[in-house]
């Protein structure tokens, strides 16, 4: 088992966040992934030729799919948590902040898990965002909650692996408790409304390229899925 004091994790942001690592890696089971991840399988995953970041096959393909999408939303509330909208009440500035903490987790967990099998930093694109804006800041932040939700469901049929589908299920629970508070926040009462849940009360799901399409809005680097399972 890989101890906590091992994990290359020097990010500033998670060592002073309220959510301990020891906390959150105990949680989503840091014991059962580790260094195994990347000892059991090869990696396939890196940049190609023209910049374009291939995420790589199988089970490492799909977390490392999970990985870009959590630097992604870890991005996204840094930033928003950095000089909070005009008029945030303090309840938004508490739970909004808790939710980066939750992301920079996710995003660090991800990152030491995967090891050499990570795939880059990403760059992102956030000039579609007016961050002085509620309106704007919490429109976006239920689109990614709402996006990674369904990436996640989407991404569970194609995980091999049992322990890493524990853990996905984990990281998604988190995730959707996440949307349902922004979405209240934003519409009380539409936390499983149509849009997200459908006539049979199952959440909805996206398969990883029309995640990516969507994700792809708010990113510079390019990123590829060709090598990810189908099914």
């Amino acid at each position: 088992m890989k101890k906590e004091t091992d994990l290359n994790v020097t990010n500033p942001e998670v060592l002073s966040t309220s959510l301990s690592r020891r906390n959150f890696l105990a949680f989503a089971g840091i014991g059962v992934l580790g260094t195994a991840l990347v000892s059991s399988c090869k990696r396939d995953s890196g940049v190609m030729p023209d910049g374009t970041i291939d995420l790589g096959g199988g089970d490492i393909g799909i977390l490392n799919y999970a990985y870009a999408l959590e630097q992604l939303e870890a991005a996204f509330y840094t930033k928003v948590a950095s000089s909070f909208y005009a008029g945030a009440s303090a309840d938004e500035i508490s739970r909004l902040t808790e939710i980066r903490n939750h992301e920079i987790a996710h995003r660090e967990f991800f990152k030491n898990a995967l090891g050499s099998s990570a795939i880059p930093d990403l760059e992102v694109d956030f000039s579609s965002i007016d961050f002085n804006s509620r309106n704007s800041v919490l429109a976006t932040a239920k689109a990614f909650e709402d996006l990674g939700v369904s990436a996640y469901n989407g991404a569970g049929k194609l995980i091999v692996n049992g322990d890493y589908l524990l853990l996905a299920g984990k990281i998604v629970s988190v995730e959707a408790r996440h949307a349902a508070y922004i979405r209240d926040i934003i519409s009380n009462g539409s936390f499983a409304n149509s849009e997200v849940v459908d006539s049979n009360g199952l959440e909805l799901s996206r398969d990883p390229n029309a995640v990516l399409s969507i994700a792809g809005t708010f990113l510079k680097s390019k990123i590829s899925a060709k090598n990810l399972p189908t099914s």
